[in-house]
């Protein structure tokens, strides 16, 4: 009677096994068809943005990892409509994810080659990291707020992102240890570019961030390190992020 039990108990959790496999494979195939339509979407509106992107739009390097990226995996519904909307999505603790125009804008002002080491403050669900990893050999990113790097951490790691390394701590200091940057990504507003990622971004590398006061729109900056004591900056666009959080002095 025992054993005839166990069997019956097995069976029945192979079958919700297989079942819950189906539902996500059913998940996945309609997902490709709003992944795809967002990126479409976004390419189409890329190119109305010359002051931005110039021209041509965005580059095909970062349409295909915008195309390869499962957005909807790093959120906590896993809803294909909420996921490849072009809009923020919430994922908790105030924070946000950028909606995916902006995730690829400053993905492409970056300039990311396949040889670089990239830096991203603020991790938030890893969205904008997997984007990263896609196009770089290295990407290091930190977030400061423990359930969202240990979520986003985990994520990263069962999408097998290999290339991704998650720290919890402040990102207004960097991470030198990680360094130097090709590239810099900061994924919250704050009223100016912290001087520690600065020194941290190789020569001939591109800081991302927005900046300005928090809670109203900001403006997209681009800062290029011409020499070791020179910087150029440009501004791209009017943004709205949340704000630049710290560590408690």
């Amino acid at each position: 009677m025992a054993d005839r039990m166990m069997m019956r108990t097995l069976l029945a959790l192979v079958l919700s096994m297989v079942a819950g496999g189906r539902e996500v494979a059913a998940q996945d195939a309609e997902c490709v068809r709003e992944r795809a339509a967002m990126v479409e979407a976004i390419r189409a509106y890329a190119r109305s943005r010359v002051n931005a992107l110039g021209p041509d739009g965005l580059s095909e390097r970062v349409l295909d990892a915008l195309g390869r990226t499962k957005r909807h995996l790093f959120t906590s519904e896993r809803s294909c409509s909420i996921a490849y909307a072009d809009a923020p999505v919430s994922i908790g603790h105030g924070q946000t994810m950028s909606q995916p125009f902006i995730v690829a804008l400053m993905t492409e002002l970056a300039e990311v080659a396949t040889d670089h080491v990239v830096l991203e403050v603020g991790t938030g669900s890893g969205y904008q990291a997997a984007i990263l990893a896609h196009l770089a050999r290295k990407v290091c990113t930190i977030e400061i707020i423990p359930a969202l790097a240990e979520t986003a951490a985990r994520t990263l790691r069962d999408l097998a992102y290999d290339n991704v390394s998650v720290r919890l701590g402040d990102g207004y200091a960097g991470w030198p240890e990680c360094g130097p940057f090709d590239a810099i990504v900061v994924t919250a507003a704050l009223g100016e570019v912290p001087p520690p990622l600065i020194e941290q971004l190789k020569v001939g590398g591109r800081l991302v961030m927005p900046v300005g006061a928090a809670y109203t729109s900001q403006q997209l900056t681009v800062v290029e390190k011409i020499a070791p004591d020179k910087t150029t900056t440009r501004t791209v666009a009017l943004v709205r992020f949340v704000p630049f959080t710290r560590s408690p002095k």
